[in-house]
């Protein structure tokens, strides 16, 4: 390579060049292209018909198509940095009197609310390069899901402009309308594409910058409001976790952990939307591509796993949930009195979304997670006004609890959906199969799956906490007796004595549902499992049966539903892991915990520090690397937020600001090596620091009493 052309690509190389297709997103903006930087959804190859622009759930653009005199590129590589920005490297075809190609094309590319592209073509030819360049274009406005699923559909009939150096299309339905311009100084314009007649100097260049603007959607719900360095470059080793004012920053001597926290940063960031009902609030999309949206459990869990890094999310979140909670009972959306709503998508064309509706509440865990989060985030050192703020929304999602969650008065929360349009499984595992029986059976629902019973005996507790916080002892009695008979019921159902292990579910004749599966990993998070029965947990969840060496599977090698490269059986999810993990440790098991999470960060060492969705759920000593699951997302935000949530689980930090403590028992891996977190809890900075050898000191945390072992250092 040539010194101009490696100056040329400096700086986007961090991550090595791909060959296959390529993702870019910011917010609820994304493109999915080909190796060479093309966009043509009706190309003939593996995951052409997904290719194209997206924003806010509609594809803006379904062809983007760079050729030189009337021929394709030749793709060199393709080089990404951060989640949104990207360069394609690609030369032209051989010219007349050469032997070999001479012009080389460099396109830069930033999507943020629309897209924007740099095309740099570079003569190492002897002599001046006469060159026509052309983009095609087109715009199908096909609604994301439809896409998803191999159906796109365009709403109605696309409108086209072409002016002088501009072209837009538009599309309307009803009064609704969309619209996407492109911006070409320099340009002749036809419908279908973009055009220039230029000639190159030997030995220079020549450059053009084209944007991209999408003209927005009255129904809008959320906006991206994120804004990523424009220089490419990613924050060096150790530098600082930021969120508006408050500031985390964390040190390692571990590079894997550190690298894998510096992705999850920038991905977090990629991820961030804001609701423009208020602007303050910031909330975090579920994935990408196909999930740029609010989702309800996704963004609840990831916001618990990140609180010390981003309690903005935490807090707008929440704010965006409650006005979003369900105030009716519609049986298409499953909307029902306090429930904590599903997804929320803000395309054209929504009749491919669960229910066929642009807002869906069909998520039996949201709810009782909702309020698990208000709890952590007034233990956080949240304001008492944000709290109270909160607590009505609270009271009504307990009340959903009571009234539609336990359907026939048995204490249990159950779900069936209530059309055919609905999700069959409503708990995290979502998709068709994902419970079944160890035979491999299905379960009929009504379902009572284990870790939401979990999460509901987790609500009760943290009503009775905010209840403690505010003076409320009676109050507070009440949500805690409501809270033991829970657990207490729990461990009676759903424990098997005879598998020594935790059913997965119970089903419509409220038979357990006998598959060892990783659910009953949440139970220990959430604190409802017994002690006794915690110690068994402990190991099965460490067998070679459940353990792959990276993570722990969904389903047991064991269950007759087994399948490593499934989605949910047998598989390895990274939240799902992380939240073993961080059961393990509440439990005190520690030596269990980091066995799990230096697994899971060697994991993410093989995805460039970024750990997917998912990946399949083989044993580490049979293949030299864990196996990609094709259709996961990445980034993806509760794989985002799995590496920040090892930290805190094996750090053991448990702050609880109103009652001024600070719990902290770290019990890191000895592969980590030293660690320094310094942080700011409501208006408490501190820094702790663990040594290789396992000794920890705090500084600062003024006003807080430090317990769990630490050394303080008072400055």
């Amino acid at each position: 390579m040539s010194a101009a052309l490696h100056d040329g690509i400096r700086g986007f190389a961090s991550d090595p060049p791909r060959t296959g297709g390529q993702t870019l997103v910011l917010g609820t903006t994304f493109v999915v292209c080909g190796p060479d930087g093309d966009i043509d959804a009706e190309r003939e190859s593996e995951c052409a018909g997904a290719q194209g622009l997206f924003v806010r759930d509609a594809r803006v653009l379904s062809r983007w198509r760079l050729r030189i005199d009337g021929h394709p590129l030749q793709p060199l590589g393709g080089f990404t940095t951060e989640p949104s920005t990207g360069v394609f490297v690609a030369r032209a075809q051989v010219r007349d009197g050469r032997f070999e190609p001479t012009l080389l094309v460099e396109r830069r590319r930033r999507v943020g609310a629309g897209m924007v592209e740099e095309v740099v073509l570079r003569n190492y030819g002897p002599e001046p390069a006469g060159v026509s360049i052309a983009i095609d274009l087109g715009a199908d406005f096909a609604d994301l899901l439809s896409v998803k699923l191999g159906r796109p559909r365009s709403p109605h009939t696309v409108e086209v402009h072409a002016e002088h150096e501009s072209w837009s299309a538009r599309v309307r339905a009803g009064a609704v309308e969309r619209e996407v311009s492109v911006c070409a100084p320099g340009a002749v314009t036809a419908a279908d594409a973009i055009a220039f007649r230029v000639v190159v100097p030997s030995a220079g260049t020549w450059r053009t910058t084209l944007v991209v603007s999408d003209g927005g959607v009255r129904a809008n719900r959320l906006h991206q409001g994120h804004r990523s360095s424009r220089n490419g470059s990613a924050p060096a080793a150790g530098s600082a976790l930021t969120s508006g004012a408050r500031r985390t920053s964390f040190r390692s001597d571990s590079p894997a952990l550190t690298a894998t926290l510096l992705r999850s940063q920038q991905d977090l960031a990629a991820l961030t939307l804001f609701d423009p009902e208020d602007d303050r609030d910031a909330v975090v999309a579920a994935g990408a591509p196909w999930f740029l949206a609010l989702f309800g459990r996704d963004a609840l869990i990831t916001t618990s796993m990140t609180m010390a890094l981003r309690p903005d999310l935490a807090v707008g979140t929440l704010r965006a949930l409650a006005r979003h909670q369900g105030r009716r009972t519609d049986l298409l959306s499953e909307e029902e009195p306090g429930r904590i709503l599903h997804e929320l998508r803000s395309g054209f064309d929504t009749s491919s979304a669960p229910g066929g509706v642009d807002r869906y509440y069909g998520s039996i865990d949201a709810t009782p997670l909702f309020v698990m989060v208000v709890a952590q985030l007034a233990r956080y050192g949240a304001s008492p006004e944000v709290v109270d703020e909160l607590l009505p929304a609270v009271d009504m999602a307990l009340g959903w609890v009571d009234a539609h969650g336990d359907r026939d008065g048995d204490g249990f929360v159950e779900y069936r959906r209530t059309t055919d349009r609905g999700l069959r499984n409503q708990g995290w595992k979502d998709s068709g199969d994902g419970v079944s029986f160890a035979d491999g059976s299905l379960a009929e629902p009504p379902i009572a799956l284990v870790e939401v019973q979990g999460y509901v005996y987790g609500a009760f507790a943290a009503r009775s906490e905010l209840a403690r916080a505010r003076g409320d002892s009676e109050c507070a009695r009440y949500w805690s007796a409501r809270a033991e008979t829970l657990k207490r019921r729990i461990n009676e159902a759903f424990w098997l004595p005879d598998k020594g292990y935790y059913a997965i579910a119970l089903d419509g004749e409220k038979r357990p549902v006998d598959a060892l599966a990783s659910n009953m990993g949440h139970l220990l998070w959430s604190g409802a499992a017994d002690d006794d029965k915690a110690a068994v947990v402990a190991e099965r969840l460490l067998s070679p049966e459940m353990f792959s060496g990276y993570g722990i599977r969904t389903l047991a090698t064991t269950m007759g539903a087994f399948n490593p490269a499934s989605y949910h059986n047998g598989s390895v999810w990274a939240h799902d892991t992380a939240i073993s993990v961080a059961g393990l440790a509440r439990y005190g098991f520690v030596r269990h915990a980091q066995r799990v999470a230096v697994g899971l960060v060697e994991a993410a060492s093989y995805f460039s520090g970024r750990l997917p969705e998912l990946f399949c759920g083989f044993d580490k000593t049979a293949l030299p690397a864990p196996v990609p699951y094709p259709a996961s997302c990445a980034p993806q935000a509760w794989a985002s937020a799995a590496p920040v949530s090892l930290v805190v689980s094996l750090l053991r930090l448990d702050p609880d600001l109103p009652r001024k403590t600070l719990q902290l028992a770290p019990g890191l891996p000895p592969e980590w090596g030293a660690v320094q977190l310094t942080m700011t809890l409501g208006a408490v900075d501190f820094a702790v620091q663990v040594r290789a050898d396992g000794r920890c000191s705090v500084t600062g945390a003024d006003g807080l009493r430090v317990v769990g072992g630490a050394v303080v250092s008072r400055v």
